[in-house]
């Protein structure tokens, strides 16, 4: 790519897809993972992980596929919709199961058949939905009528809800309490701190190969107040600053390279309204093709 090999990097340190290579356990992250780990552990019906845009569930959700044992089934709803009329035939497409020209009540004895071999097989069957903020409530109560499946000696369903805050407000509702009281384990991430950003851009660093003092720590400052410690806006930053200082030959980012960064992208309307560059690091805009 572009930078990699004058910063000596083996990889692009800052890519925005999920690669558990790269994951960083923050203290919030790492209890996150271990509540997640439990409620496999613990047979729980409902887990709920939640977060803002870019706080990284996916990621959480791919490190904890990644340890789990032959004897789990996972299905996994990698995105939803509003526009889902069903919840059924998305149900089984994530396990495989040929849903196509069947009815509601074809498509819920096909499920059930299929939990009960797994279960008979000594296998238990959990369902990940992700972007869970878009189901309704009717969709969530179709969740809610699946897990009764459920008997009191043995869960045969566990179902783990992974969204953005929007996803506690529609779960608060009065029509859902039934649904929330079924909800063994939650977490909410929030943006990192300060000190989690510089030890989080550190280890992206090192682990893509380079020098982890490559950023100097009060460009990730400014990286992570303009980003609102969301790891996502902060690996933006860091990326695009590579790629100015690559544009200018600098061997490293200092502050003034970042403000800069932050202050190009703010005109251009990208980041949110709280980006705004520290007035102390302006300079002229970076010459880049």
């Amino acid at each position: 790519m572009l930078y990699e090999k004058f910063y000596n990097l083996r990889e692009l340190p800052f890519t925005l897809t999920p690669d558990p290579a790269f994951l960083y356990l923050s203290r919030q992250h790492r209890l996150a993972l271990t509540l997640l780990r439990y409620g496999i552990a613990s047979h729980a019906s409902f887990c709920l992980l939640s977060g803002e845009v870019g706080s990284g569930k996916t990621l959480l959700v791919r490190q904890l596929l990644s340890s789990l044992q032959q004897e789990v089934r996972v299905g996994l709803i990698a995105n939803t919709s509003r526009q889902f009329e069903r919840l059924l035939p998305w149900v089984c497409l994530a396990f495989g199961l040929n849903h196509e020209g069947k009815d509601d009540t074809a498509l819920y004895r096909l499920f059930v058949d299929f939990v009960m071999r797994e279960h008979q097989a000594g296998r238990r069957t959990v369902l990940i939905v992700d972007e869970a903020q878009n189901l309704t409530v009717e969709l969530l109560e179709e969740l809610r009528v699946l897990s009764n499946m459920n008997t009191s000696r043995h869960v045969l369903l566990q179902t783990f809800l992974v969204g953005q805050p929007e996803l506690r407000e529609t779960l608060r509702l009065p029509e859902l309490r039934q649904f929330a009281q079924r909800i063994s384990s939650d977490f909410h991430l929030e943006p990192l701190s300060l000190a989690d950003a510089r030890a989080y851009v550190r280890h992206r660093l090192t682990v893509a190969g380079g020098d982890f003092n490559l950023i100097s720590g009060e460009a990730v400052e400014l990286a992570h107040t303009s980003g609102g410690g969301v790891p996502r806006l902060i690996n933006q930053l860091c990326d695009t600053a590579l790629v100015y200082g690559f544009a200018e030959q600098r061997r490293s980012i200092d502050a003034e390279l970042m403000a800069q960064v932050i202050a190009d992208r703010a005109a251009g309307g990208i980041l949110p309204h709280h980006a705004a560059p520290a007035a102390a690091y302006s300079r002229a805009p970076a010459n880049v093709v």
